[in-house]
């Protein structure tokens, strides 16, 4: 690492520079090694008691040497005689070491302050001279508004009041597909989190400073894997606010780096002859069957002006509003099929948000006179013109993203229905493209495969085709658009093939190499489906969270023993009205009969908060997540609950299904449920209908004040399962779908570990089982802390299951207990991370 010395004629300011220099890197320490920690040293002032200003070549020449390496050391002076002290100091060192001693001209606090971030980021000597003495123009640029040039100022603004320093810091971004999508939203995020203003630049490719709260600005800014890039932050915490982005970069927002990416499990195999169509494989496998077209409704506008903006604006909020609470039903689908899926719709949260976006759309209606329709339609067009212009395909493919959400939000202003693929029988989905929003929705059951005439490597439809199991194929050309329904067509998700009426042999070769990959799969999934033990052989329950009959099979694929949590929401979603109690037996019976003979844990609804349903005409309310939601808003509605029940006790009959009442707060609630549920009882024993007599039945525990009285709840009930996702949001006091706070809902923080600890204590008390239902129980570094907290179950998304499994079985229960122990005595879920992961 390159050494920085500072030479001061003051010992007293040169000691402050150090100090602003530790704290202005002190952020990227946490995660450093002792080798990454900046080599910086300071040769100040003279040993005078009556006059203590001066310089010592001697002593410059000894701070040289303590910091001195291969890489070599920038000297930062202030002025007259510092110069020349510092040029005697390397008349002292060797001829091999005075060529790497560089003196610098860079202004002495600036200077030093880029110097040390970039030498603490890797950087080699011309680089660290370079931004050194560059670190002027941020403040020129705030200061005087004119690139280049600097003007002197006397410390106020025009207003009288103090001028706030610009710190920057400069990073390199590592993560593989650099500031994609789902990386720029964990930017924003972050970003949006402090009042300062905070601006990002591409230094790589020279682009100019962007809104760091603009996620269509950041995304644009083109960053790729390898760039530079600059965050400047300017405000009273901005400090904090650097501090977290750059934490945010060196953990490559989350994502593997390169070098970490794992490789496919399934073997290589060869190109086959003879394809009649190529694109670009984004989800492997072999699918054969007859073409369903799927062409939806896209919303055209045309430019309309209107005579009161007021009401246009009104309109545009409440669409984007019906738009968001839509996405956020999207992404509570993804997730059951895992995180990375799900912060896909966390980006188009943002677009939503935008304030660019917003601003923009705004200024056509009240400036132009334009319909909401009309505003909202020339900014997304003008948006997606921006990523399309953009190098990098990777962004480009963005462009999608942007048009998915646009058209959401032009269906609600134009009344438009649209209708998801449904497919009648199975068969290969063919289109020119497909949205997130669509291929999400998709059932592998009956969607053998996919082949677009659009699309890119980069695509979200190879996303969640992966994380659906569907072979995908898209990127085919206009070829694509001349298929006709019912075609006989097979392609090959891993090359890029696509055969249209393939011949006999061809069908041969095809299928031989999907019976191959059948292997494959299966000796994974065998291995999976082995019981989660730990090496001295304390057996965890390893189960799955899922949404529906096809969730439930890719749950047993898995490898989960049984189902934690059926978010039975999917059943009173995207309709006009409420489920049957026939509807709703039919769909638990079919899960129920996929999973035997495991057992089947049903949350009974749980709306309110992100999760409305506009048919049930809830009131607006201020602040819903802490309103009428969960087990509230259904013990006000009984006859709707009762109906649920019924249900659920019909499909118990000759199923282990259990049930559990959700945002449970005390006792009284519980007791009230079960007047219901005992209620349903008599009804179907009046009606000679068979049931479960003696069907458990659990709570969810995801406040505190549930936590509080546990030890009442656990005599009431016969297990307890904890939501570690709602519990972190009240236990931090921290709206997760806000994105200036959601940060600070995190399931790892000690707070949220020490409610865990308290909720095992009390069921083990009361003789009861306890599980995790949440986010935390995906995650194998949450494994070990869990397992030692005394947690029986752990219940999930499936892709997550066999790293959890692999993560017990590497554990013993008497190491589990020593890190869950150490864990609830730590300050920070960054601390917790860092002693899980270096364990």
């Amino acid at each position: 690492m390159v050494g920085i010395v500072i030479v001061s004629h003051s010992a007293k300011l040169a000691a402050g520079i150090q100090e602003l220099v530790t704290q202005m890197v002190q952020g990227s320490q946490h995660h450093a090694s002792s080798s990454d920690t900046p080599h910086f040293a300071i040769a100040a002032g003279i040993d005078d008691p009556e006059n203590p200003l001066g310089t010592d070549a001697m002593q410059i020449y000894q701070a040289i040497e303590s910091v001195y390496s291969d890489e070599g050391v920038v000297v930062l002076m202030d002025l007259g005689s510092a110069v020349l002290s510092a040029e005697m100091a390397c008349e002292f060192l060797p001829q091999e070491k005075q060529d790497k001693v560089r003196l610098c001209e860079a202004p002495l606090v600036e200077g030093a302050i880029a110097a040390v971030v970039q030498a603490a980021n890797g950087g080699n000597i011309e680089q660290v001279i370079s931004e050194a003495r560059g670190a002027l123009a941020a403040k020129a640029a705030q200061l005087s508004g004119v690139s280049g040039q600097l003007s002197v100022v006397s410390g106020q603004g025009s207003d009288g009041e103090s001028e706030q320093p610009t710190e920057e810091i400069h990073l390199t971004v590592r993560n593989q597909m650099g500031l994609h999508a789902r990386p720029a939203a964990k930017f924003v995020a972050t970003a949006s989190r402090f009042q300062s203003d905070i601006t990002l630049r591409n230094l790589s490719s020279g682009g100019q400073s962007v809104n760091a709260k603009s996620i269509n600005q950041v995304i644009t800014a083109g960053v790729r894997r390898g760039h530079e890039i600059a965050i400047a932050a300017t405000g009273d915490d901005a400090t904090e606010a650097l501090a977290a982005l750059q934490h945010l970069v060196a953990a490559n927002f989350g994502e593997a780096s390169v070098e970490q990416l794992p490789v496919t499990s399934l073997p290589e195999t060869p190109r086959l002859a003879n394809a009649q169509l190529s694109g670009i494989p984004t989800s492997p496998g072999i699918a054969i069957g007859m073409v369903v077209m799927y062409k939806p409704t896209v919303v055209n506008v045309t430019e309309e002006h209107a005579d009161n903006p007021e009401l246009e604006w009104r309109q545009l909020q409440v669409a984007c509003s019906l738009a968001r609470d839509r996405i956020l039903r999207l992404r509570h689908q993804a997730a059951t099929h895992g995180e990375e899926e799900a912060t896909i719709f966390d980006a188009h949260l943002l677009y939503l948000e935008d304030p660019s976006l917003i601003e923009n759309a705004r200024q056509h209606i009240f400036a132009r006179h334009l319909t909401a329709a009309s505003a909202w339609n020339t900014v997304i067009n003008e948006t997606i013109s921006t990523y399309q212009t953009l190098e990098d395909f990777y962004l480009q493919a963005r462009a999608a993203d942007v048009s998915d959400v646009g058209q959401q939000v032009l269906q609600l202003l134009t009344d438009t229905q649209v209708a998801p693929p449904d497919l009648q029988e199975p068969g290969i989905l063919v289109a020119t493209d497909l949205t997130p929003s669509q291929t999400v929705q998709l059932d592998p059951s009956k969607v053998l495969g996919i082949c677009t005439v659009t699309g890119g490597a980069t695509s979200h439809t190879g996303i969640f085709a992966r994380s659906l199991g569907i072979p995908a194929v898209v990127g085919v050309g206009v070829e694509g658009l001349h298929l006709k329904n019912g075609t006989l067509i097979a392609l090959d998700g891993e090359t890029g093939q696509v055969w249209v009426q393939p011949n006999s042999s061809q069908l041969k070769e095809l299928q031989h190499k999907r019976e191959t990959q059948l292997v494959a799969k299966q000796t994974f999934s065998a291995t999976a489906r082995q019981p989660a033990i730990t090496s001295d052989g304390y057996p965890i329950t390893v189960m799955a969270n899922i949404c529906g009959v096809v969730d439930a099979r890719i749950a047993i694929d898995n490898g989960a023993e049984g189902v934690g949590l059926l978010r039975s929401e999917f059943l009173y979603l995207e309709r006009a009205s409420a489920p049957s109690e026939e509807e709703q037996l039919e769909n638990y019976q079919a899960i129920a009969t996929i999973l035997s003979p495991h057992p089947l844990i049903i949350r009974t609804l749980d709306i309110g908060g992100d999760k409305p349903l506009p048919y049930l005409h809830l009131p607006p309310e201020a602040n819903p997540f802490l309103g009428w939601r969960g087990i509230r808003f259904l013990l006000d509605c009984p006859d709707l609950l009762k109906t649920q029940l019924r249900a659920i006790l019909r499909a118990s009959y000759q199923h282990p299904i259990k049930v559990m009442f959700p945002m449970v707060t005390c006792v009284r609630e519980v007791r009230a449920a079960k007047r219901i549920l005992n209620t349903a009882k008599a009804e179907l024993r009046q009606a000679g209908i068979p049931f479960n007599e003696a069907m458990k039945v659990g709570i969810m525990v995801e406040v505190p004040a549930a936590v509080a009285v546990a030890d009442q709840l656990a005599e009431e009930v016969d297990f307890f399962s904890i939501g570690t996702n709602d519990l972190s949001q009240y236990v931090m006091a921290a709206d997760r779908t806000n994105t200036k706070v959601a940060p600070l809902a995190d399931a790892f923080e000690p707070a949220v570990l020490r409610m865990i600890q308290q909720t095992v204590k009390a069921a083990r008390e009361a003789g009861i089982r306890v599980g995790v239902c949440g986010e935390l129980a995906s995650s194998p570094l949450a494994t070990p802390i869990l397992m030692g907290l005394g947690v029986d179950e752990l219940s999930m998304n499936p892709p997550a299951i066999g790293a959890v499994k692999a993560a017990i079985s590497k554990l013993t229960k008497s190491e589990a207990e020593a890190i869950a122990s150490a864990m609830l005595q730590l300050d920070s879920a960054e601390a917790v991370r860092q002693y899980v992961a270096a364990w």
